[in-house]
């Protein structure tokens, strides 16, 4: 087996961990259905279907580590049924050739808390998504607790970075302010909510893929700059492009009613959770192990900011 490291998926934090991965010369391949557009010339492609076990295993030839890190269309009805089913193909793919895996994961498993999320928290079956995100979780450290597997679970909050559309902090937060329209915010943006930078997502993977076996076999938080509030976060934003800061709250009792009549805003009304209190991410055990230094809000943000005024002008 080769040092090769097998990257499903191509989205923020997959592209982030592949160019980190290439930059010191590893041999990195990304799995999806079609090649991106974007894809550098020393990262590999191959074709497949995280859903299909088969193509699964055939992308996985020769890999010794795996990295999942797709994202699905946010709907909990969808989630209920392809998040089981990729996590076993993967556990499977992995008990078959021996690769280790780290699974680029969210919070969503621990549903509605009042304190700052820890790894230790029970796992929730409640709502949708939660419980989606809960069964799949139990699939792998079951597979890893009978020594099947050797798997490990980064679990982030909702990430920002340079060119990252799909983010609260995204088309819709920084990406406005560079237009000059107001940011939205789902709930209040003074409620405390902690977000992570994309890159330092990236090598938090890196630093598991590089960490031996007894890192594996469970969960880590990645580090997040210290919380703050929305408003503050999206000020950098607007001081970096040089407009005036404009907020827009959606209030939770908004986002509720409106879902009764958009699914997608159903679909946020459900993990209302998320937003209607302080978010905030316990990360001292990933920080006591690896690192402890996540990009301040400072830099990440204006880098951000600018990537959406340098869109708009390509």
């Amino acid at each position: 087996m080769s040092d090769a490291v097998l990257v499903i998926g191509y989205g923020p934090v997959g592209a982030a961990t592949g160019a980190q991965l290439a930059a010191r010369g590893q041999q990195v391949r990304v799995m999806q259905r079609k090649r991106p557009p974007d894809l550098p010339q020393n990262i590999a492609f191959v074709s497949g279907d995280a859903t299909n076990r088969a193509s699964l295993r055939t992308a996985a030839e020769g890999a010794s580590q795996i990295v999942l890190a797709i994202g699905l269309t946010y709907s909990g009805k969808l989630w209920r049924d392809l998040w089981p089913r990729i996590v076993g193909n993967v556990v499977e793919t992995a008990a078959a050739t021996g690769a280790r895996v780290v699974f680029v994961d969210n919070l969503y498993m621990y549903g509605p808390q009042d304190e700052p999320l820890k790894e230790t928290m029970a796992l929730s079956d409640y709502p949708l998504k939660p419980a989606a995100r809960s069964a799949a979780t139990r699939i792998w450290q079951a597979a890893s607790a009978a020594g099947r597997v050797r798997f490990a679970a980064l679990r982030g909050p909702d990430f920002y970075g340079p060119g990252v559309k799909l983010s609260v902090l995204g088309d819709t937060g920084l990406g406005a302010l560079a237009q000059g329209k107001p940011a939205l915010w789902l709930g209040d943006a003074d409620t405390p909510h902690d977000i992570a930078y994309v890159p330092d997502f990236a090598r938090a993977v890196v630093s598991l893929l590089d960490a031996p076996d007894d890192a594996f076999g469970q969960a880590w938080h990645v580090p997040c700059a210290p919380t703050r509030l929305p408003r503050e976060i999206l000020a950098l934003g607007a001081a970096a492009l040089d407009v005036p800061l404009k907020v827009r709250s959606l209030p939770i009792w908004a986002i509720r009613a409106m879902g009764l009549v958009n699914p997608l805003m159903g679909e946020f009304a459900e993990m209302r959770f998320a937003w209607d209190r302080p978010y905030r991410v316990d990360c001292t055990k990933f920080a006591a192990r690896f690192w402890s230094n996540p990009t301040p809000f400072e830099i990440g943000i204006p880098k951000a900011a600018r990537s959406f005024r340098g869109q708009m002008a390509a």
